[in-house]
């Protein structure tokens, strides 16, 4: 089993930044995926963006190349978003998605993101 929380999400205006933390618990050695989901109102929940812990593979959604970077501390069960040069489409609630080599798919309960114009 394999809990993940999110954290860090907020009110931001356009241009701004935030960092979003996803906390892992439970058998997180085994853990070789994260990703980052969204879902913007009344829209499906999309990914957007993922990381591999061998190797470090990371992937984005095109929507947000270059403005966001996933990255990992191994020692802290703790996978990041950081999320720069916000736009008011990103406003969304973000999930954070953890799968271990045990078969587990776990989500968080969601961090809200808010950009104003």
């Amino acid at each position: 089993q394999v809990q993940v929380v999110e954290s860090g999400g907020g009110l931001v205006h356009a241009g701004g930044s935030l960092r979003l933390s996803c906390v892992a618990s439970g058998n997180t050695p085994n853990i070789y995926y994260t990703a980052w989901y969204r879902q913007p109102p009344g829209k499906a929940r999309e990914l957007v963006a993922s990381i591999y812990k061998v190797g470090g593979r990371t992937n984005y959604a095109d929507s947000v190349k270059g403005r966001f970077t996933i990255s990992r501390d191994d020692a802290k069960n703790t996978v990041y978003l950081q999320m720069d040069r916000l736009e008011p489409e990103d406003t969304a609630v973000y999930y954070c998605n953890a799968k271990n080599l045990a078969g587990a798919n776990s989500w968080g309960q969601g961090t809200q993101v808010t950009v104003s114009s």
